[in-house]
């Protein structure tokens, strides 16, 4: 493992370098990708110290322990082997995981798109509540949030909601949390008190720079509206929101969140290079997901992955068969970090048997 640990050291050590150089610094997207890698292989280098630190404890314990002039000083150094191997197998087995490949896009700022699907008025709740749960759960991370368009529920919630995530590693930690939602509980309106099922459906799309995907402006139609509120009236008189098609793919992106006509643009821009982005990237993980029959593909945005029951208090994510009852927790965005570290566990895991590295 040390040799391996070495030659990221030696990786490390190269990228501190070109990071200051001028023609690095003038060429963006280089700077960038140098910049991410920077601090995915710094988490790495430090561990390496403590490896190192360890395996010298070690030596020197086991040199005492073979000399064994000095009583006292074997029995400390028997003590000091015990806790260093002790500590140097769980280090190992921690940078094991720090060693998998990680996808590129995982340190990427995401958008994220949460829309009420079957139950009606309790649907748009219940996708306001998934907005709650992952603003707060941002808030927790001191990652940033930003509203791109939405669309209110006219009980409250939104039918459609659009916003943007950034922050540290933001795709990464957000990716599983793609595929629709299921709620079930007394909804305000039931006057019987009988439990009703809704779901909503959440997109996390990873956010591409404009040197991800370049957009030609002739391929684009634009349309300028008056911006609307619950039940679609206009709420303000000018065309101020922008709607654009992006005519090969068909895709749409419409931003009215702002008053200035050309930041709406911008923010429609925004959100659709990130949705031809992904639409590629779902290809790739298409391909990967056939390859590796993962169990927490982000990829099928149909599956039904989790489900949040009221009467009993519980959170059920149903690709690993994980059970949780702490719902108010998870529902308020503390817990769900849980959730989200048992998602990763198994995706590396699986990375980790496929790639089957031997240290």
């Amino acid at each position: 493992m040390l040799s391996r640990l070495n030659s990221i050291k030696q990786r490390f050590d190269e990228i501190s370098d070109l990071i200051i150089q001028p023609n690095i610094i003038a060429d963006q997207k280089r700077y960038i990708e140098l910049n991410r890698d920077y601090k995915e292989l710094k988490k790495i280098v430090d561990k390496r110290e403590e490896y190192v630190r360890l395996t010298n404890n070690i030596k020197e314990a086991e040199e005492i322990i073979a000399d064994g002039s000095d009583t006292e000083m074997v029995e400390m150094a028997k003590m000091e082997l015990e806790e260093s191997k002790e500590k140097i197998k769980l280090l190992e087995e921690e940078i094991r995981f720090m060693l998998i490949p990680k996808d590129p896009e995982d340190s990427k700022n995401a958008m994220m798109e949460i829309r009420a699907g079957t139950g009606g008025d309790e649907a748009s709740i219940f996708a306001g509540d998934l907005y709650r749960m992952y603003t707060k759960y941002c808030e927790s991370k001191c990652w940033k949030t930003q509203v791109m368009d939405l669309n209110e529920g006219t009980a409250g919630g939104f039918k459609e909601i659009i916003f943007e995530i950034t922050g540290e590693d933001v795709y990464g930690a957000l990716k599983f949390e793609a595929g629709v939602h299921r709620v079930q509980r007394v909804p305000q309106t039931e006057t019987q008190g009988r439990v009703h099922t809704s779901a909503a459906t959440v997109m996390v799309l990873p956010e591409a720079e404009e040197f991800d995907v370049d957009i030609d402006m002739n391929d684009l139609r634009i349309d300028y509206f008056c911006s609307s509120g619950p039940g679609g009236q206009s709420v303000n008189t000018t065309k101020s929101a922008v709607r654009l098609t992006h005519i090969p793919t068909g895709l749409v992106a419409q931003c009215q969140d702002q008053k200035s006509q050309h930041k709406n643009k911008d923010k429609a821009l925004q959100v659709l290079r990130s949705r031809l982005y992904e639409m590629e990237l779902a290809k790739k993980n298409e391909a990967d997901a056939a390859r590796r029959n993962s169990m927490v593909s982000s990829g099928d945005r149909s599956a039904k992955i989790r489900t949040y029951n009221y009467s009993q208090g519980r959170v059920t994510d149903h690709r690993i068969g994980l059970t949780l009852y702490d719902l108010d927790n998870i529902v308020n965005g503390g817990d769900i970090q849980k959730i989200i570290d048992e998602l990763q566990l198994v995706n590396n895991t699986e990375k980790l048997k496929e790639s089957g590295e031997v240290f």
